[in-house]
This record gives structure tokens, sequence and C-alpha cells, in this order.
């Protein structure tokens, strides 16, 4: 063999072990990478996982808006991406308790039942004004002391919550995305598939809870959200009872009672 020919299959031969190198090196990355994502998500190869819909309650007829629609669509893209199963079901049929399957729950409590109860168990410092009457503090969101009034396609707030329940190994988290108009469900969900990587890393397994701000909606739709900040401690911290706060009655003093002392004669 002459210096030219070995020269040749060596280089082939180089060739084809860097390749191969690198091929195994991008492969170990792809998939260390989606392990992050199916821990994030709760959702393992083959898991089962729960999407929970809301109603539209502009209409009489069980019906869904466009942009929650537009929401479960992304989220089925995550759910697959993980290489999950989804179960979709409305928000009255989802009879089942959490920390089994993931789920991902769109609407707020005035689309959506479910939503009301994971509420009420976890999440009890936060509070939506549902008056069906127009008003200033329709659809507004008190959180601890905070409250959150909405200016229909200017300035409108969502919760994007990771929630799980105990320190179980293998419990599965909730996923709820709680607006005050269906585009904001929307900007939650595309935040969250934008912005899952920087989440895991910063909260890992841990619940929070967060505020978005969607910014003038009616001109650039979900896309322009901005972080108002992380409420967790003051979303799963209970209020206190109103009847707690009214200061009681004050107790009169008794009377001060005087005794003349008697002199010794």
């Amino acid at each position: 063999m002459s210096d030219d020919v070995r020269n040749i299959v060596l280089g082939v031969v180089a060739s084809g072990l860097f390749a191969a190198l690198g091929w195994i090196a991008r492969t170990y990355l792809w998939k260390r990478k989606l392990r992050r994502k199916q821990a994030f998500f709760g959702l393992p190869d083959n898991s089962e996982s729960l999407l929970v819909v809301n109603r539209d309650p502009a209409t009489a007829e069980p019906a869904v808006h466009r942009f929650d629609v537009f929401s479960l669509l992304e989220l089925s893209a995550l759910i697959k991406d993980c290489g999950a199963h989804v179960q979709v079901v409305t928000q009255d049929a989802a009879h089942q308790g959490f920390g089994e399957r993931t789920e991902f729950c769109v609407g707020g409590p005035a689309s959506n039942r479910r939503m009301v109860a994971h509420m009420a168990a976890m999440l009890p410092g936060v509070r939506v004004t549902m008056d069906p009457e127009p008003g200033p503090d329709r659809g507004a969101f008190r959180i601890g002391t905070e409250l959150y009034r909405m200016e229909p396609g200017v300035t409108e707030y969502v919760l994007l919550a990771r929630l799980t329940v105990g320190e179980q190994r293998g419990t599965r988290p909730v996923f709820l995305f709680c607006g005050q108009r269906a585009i904001t469900n929307q900007a939650a969900t595309r935040y969250l598939a934008r912005h899952h990587e920087r989440l895991a890393r910063k909260h890992g397994s841990h619940s929070f809870v967060l505020l978005l701000k969607v910014v003038n909606s009616q001109a650039y739709g979900p896309d322009v959200v901005e972080v108002v900040g992380d409420v967790t401690r003051a979303a799963q911290t209970p209020l206190p009872d109103p009847a707690a706060e009214s200061p009681a009655a004050p107790v009169p003093a008794p009377a001060p009672t005087s005794r003349k002392r008697q002199q010794k004669s």
C-alpha cells in the first residue's frame, strides 16, 4: 500500500470516527434536554396526562373560545414532544384527584369549575372578582393585599402556576393557566412553551406561581408578556378571615375599689 492510499484511508477512518463521536454527543445532549423537559412537566415516556378545557362564558351553549383552542393546541404539542399521551376532558367532567397524572387546567374560575377547586385547595391567597355586572373590579385579581384590575385589550393579567402536593417521589404536577380573558390564557401557555427551560432551571421540581401581564393584546395578541413577579408565597398564604379582621369590642375595665384603711385606736 502506497503512502497516498494509506493517508486517504486514515483520513476516511478519522472522519468517520469524528462523525460518530459528534452524533453520539448530539444524541446525548438531546436526550438530556428531553429528560429535563419530561421531569419539569412530569411527563415520562408513554405517560398519561389530563387536559382540562373550560367553556366560553359568553355563550349559553357548551363551547370553547377560539383563543382557548389555541392554548390547547400549544399544550398538546408540548405533551407530544415529551412522548406522552393526553386525555382531553371538559371542566365539568374531570372528577378525579391530582398527583397521579400531570394536569393542565385552562381558564379562570368563571368558566372552569376545576380551576375553582384547585384555587381553593392550593391557592387560598388568590381571589377573583366574578361579578357579572360591568365595573372596574370585574375580573380583578386579589393576591394577598394587592389588587390587579384589567383594562380589556390594554392591560390584562394571568396566573401561570406549577403546583405539586407533598414531597412524595413520582407526584405529578398541576399546571394552571388562570387568565382574566381567553387571550391571556393563550399568552400564559405560549410563555410556558417558550421559557420552560429557564423556569425548570430556576424552580426545579418545586411549586411556583407567576403573575404575568399581557400588554396591548388588541394590537399584539398574546405575544407581548411581562412578568409582574413571583407571587408564590402570597398566593399560597390563606387570606385572613374578614370576621377576624374586625376589631373586637373593648372589654370594660373593672371599676376601681377603694377601701378605707381603719386606723387602730
